[in-house]
């Protein structure tokens, strides 16, 4: 196995993860190639002349998640910025700069901003959230029941963990409509995203403000009342950390969810059967196709040795979650995880492991089981090789997943949604 320098090797649609150009069935290929060729860490490209390592390796990516002494969070670390050799206007910057949150946080910084952001968290109250997501997936099923068809990405999946985490937030619905068009506009990678995270800088301070002044029973509140004492700058960016990681992650993993029932006859029928549970499909997705496949960053904070690749000290290192969680190291010799084993780093691994799983989970389990419930005939409505991707080099989504059902002959009775205080309970005093 060969070392070179990140972001040299010479095939370059596979060491691109900007490359759209090996489709989205390309993608396990990929990774496995790397494997063959390089082993559990691989030289990549995440923009035009931007080198990084892509760590695929199950053991290796526990280390690096874990090891906080060698592995950074703080991408001020990286060697190709210190040296001036990233455009300020690179379209990977907006997920990969400095932001005071606990995504670019080590140690004390780390817990501290961690501690505010979990206990933000720890007031959703579960049964309010569901109600709350029952009561909106059963008011979007009902916009499109009679029609007989619908897209369940952009009339659904897309549209329920927007509203759901709005209102966690506090947001009214044009505001949040704005935030997540500036949110997709900041993931795409492109020339825009700079504007766009920008914009969503903008809308989020506003909202911040305004809940200075007035506190309510949501996450924004509860994180300018946390004893952490975070400045408006610090809640602004752990606000989009929030909105981000459960927005689209969760589009992703409702999507993917669905498309796995749709297309894979017998595990549908086990479902419907009762042989596995909802949770089942949805750790066959965090397994397989998580919402999240490259997560971005790490930095080293020494030149070492990982996965027989020499890294230097600041060399960034993008976390392979889709790659590791197929490392053969760790799966049966089916390639099939075992049921209920969700040893999977979907969510990441040490202590910057995703605070909000369960809340997503309970999100996501809800709305699949709530299409299910209401629309038992579903069925895909074009050929699953004709389902469109969105492409990034951290994610690939569903653009669509056209279905079609017979129209109940009721409509949908949407369930109450809760009282003023909705899904966060307020603060004890």
């Amino acid at each position: 196995m060969t070392t070179p320098t990140a972001g040299t090797d010479p095939n370059a649609a596979y060491n691109a993860l900007y490359d759209a150009s090996i489709g989205v069935d390309g993608v396990p290929r990929r990774y496995e190639r790397m494997r063959r060729e390089h082993g559990a860490v691989a030289p990549v490209t995440i923009a035009p002349g931007l080198g990084a390592w892509l760590v695929i390796g199950h053991p290796e990516l526990l280390r690096v998640t874990r090891d906080e002494q060698d592995f950074s969070h703080d991408p001020r670390r990286w060697n190709l910025l210190r040296e001036g050799r990233v455009p300020a206007d690179s379209p990977v910057m907006p997920m990969v700069m400095y932001r005071p949150a606990l995504l670019y946080f080590d140690g004390q910084q780390h817990r501290r901003t961690r501690s505010a952001v979990a206990a933000a968290l720890a007031r959703i109250d579960g049964h309010e959230l569901r109600r709350t997501v029952r009561a909106a997936a059963e008011r979007l099923i009902g916009g499109f029941a009679t029609a007989g068809e619908a897209d369940l990405v952009t009339g659904y999946a897309q549209r329920l963990p927007l509203e759901v985490i709005m209102g966690l937030l506090g947001l009214d619905e044009a505001t949040g409509q704005e935030l997540v068009r500036a949110l997709a506009g900041t993931v795409r990678a492109d020339a825009g995203s700079a504007a766009a995270s920008r914009r969503m800088a903008e809308i989020l301070m506003a909202h911040i403000v305004d809940r200075r002044r007035h506190p309510q029973h949501d996450l924004t509140s509860a994180l300018l009342e946390h004893p952490a004492a975070l400045s408006d700058e610090e809640v602004l960016h752990n606000m989009a950390v929030i909105f981000v990681a459960g927005n689209q992650t969760t589009t992703n993993w409702i999507a993917t969810t669905l498309r796995i029932l749709l297309c894979d006859p017998d595990f549908r029928s086990s479902v419907t059967a009762g042989r596995l549970s909802v949770d089942d499909a949805l750790d066959r997705v965090l397994w397989h196709f998580p919402p999240t496949q490259n997560f971005p960053a790490r930095y080293a904070t020494r030149d070492l040795t990982l996965g027989g690749q020499h890294i230097r000290a600041g060399d960034m290192l993008v976390l392979g979650l889709a790659a590791a969680n197929a490392d053969p190291r760790v799966l049966p010799e089916d390639g099939v995880p075992v049921i209920g084993n969700r040893s999977h780093l979907a969510f990441g691994a040490g202590p910057h492991q995703c605070p909000a799983q369960d809340p997503a989970r309970l999100i996501t389990r809800t709305a699949v089981d709530t299409v299910r419930r209401l629309l038992p005939d579903l069925e895909l409505a074009v050929p699953e090789p004709d389902l469109e991707w969105v492409v990034a080099p951290w994610s690939w989504g569903l653009a669509g997943l056209p279905v079609r059902f017979t129209a109940p002959t009721r409509h949908p009775e949407p369930t109450a949604v809760p009282g003023p205080t909705g899904p966060v309970r307020p603060r004890r005093p």
